[in-house]
């Protein structure tokens, strides 16, 4: 992550703050500046990582080698046009804004600006997150490299063609909450069937987390599934109640409709 130089970051928000905790092990506080528009959230931070925090945009923006655009989607085109004159070739801009095309981001910035586009999930506010990148049409490999460091240290990245962002944001971007759904859900069944809240939620996140590590270590969930799925045994009981209500149809649909939204989103 030194390589990346001194890090600006455009927005002090959760996302943000995860990436400052994932890159401060491998660079000084002193290489970090969060450009944050509340007086509460900026003195946290800078109480919280000893980070140098600022109210201008401009100011952060022009002392470093790597921005991070952590705003909300509808400010990127002001924030951007209020960066532009310090925005120089030598500086990379990674947006984490979910629906915003490349092109988008360059406009405002002038010139060919070396863009990137992550688009990165909660999880990484615990490490384990899952983060899709693009280039935009000025980005280099170097700076796929950069952006990939970055988000190497709150999680897993996956390279992905600026095409595919849209369906990178209905699965893994808004995927956590399906996920969250499921664990809620899981844990209502076993109070539904006699468990006291608290064992009946701590069983259910494990299993979910379980389930998932096996599904990483290299085996296909459907093979996975069937060897769980005695003939005749309780699982299978279990499984057809989920075909019988269509729970993988609604989960397909959910991703779906969330990367229908986020399409909304770039276009407007």
């Amino acid at each position: 992550m030194d390589r990346n130089g001194r890090i600006a970051f455009i927005g002090g928000g959760n996302m943000a703050e995860a990436l400052v905790r994932g890159i401060l092990p491998g660079n000084q506080p002193a290489s970090v500046i969060i450009a944050e528009p509340l007086p509460a959230r900026r003195e946290a931070l800078a109480q919280r990582y000893a980070v140098t925090v600022t109210a201008d945009n401009r100011e952060a923006a022009a002392g470093a080698d790597l921005l991070l655009l952590a705003v909300k989607p509808q400010m990127a085109a002001e924030v951007l046009a209020g960066i532009a004159d310090v925005f120089t070739c030598d500086k990379l801009l990674i947006s984490i804004l979910a629906g915003t095309p490349t092109r988008a981001l360059e406009e405002p910035l002038g010139k060919a600006p070396r863009v990137v586009r992550a688009m990165p999930n909660t999880p990484a506010l615990v490490g384990a997150g899952a983060t899709a990148l693009c280039g935009g049409r000025y980005a280099g490999q170097e700076d796929l490299a950069a952006a990939l460091r970055l988000f190497e240290t709150v999680g897993t990245v996956q390279m992905v063609g600026e095409g595919q962002m849209d369906a990178v944001t209905g699965l893994s971007g808004s995927g956590p909450a399906y996920v969250f759904t499921l664990i809620e859900a899981l844990a209502d069944g076993g109070v539904k069937e006699g468990l006291p809240r608290a064992t009946a939620l701590a069983l259910a996140t494990q299993t979910v987390l379980g389930a998932a590590r096996m599904v990483r270590e290299g085996e296909h969930p459907a093979v996975l599934r069937d060897r769980v799925c005695s003939p005749g045994g309780t699982t299978i009981a279990g499984v057809k109640a989920l075909e019988d209500r269509g729970f993988r149809a609604a989960l397909m649909e959910a991703v779906t409709k969330a990367a229908e939204r986020s399409r909304e989103l770039g276009r407007t």
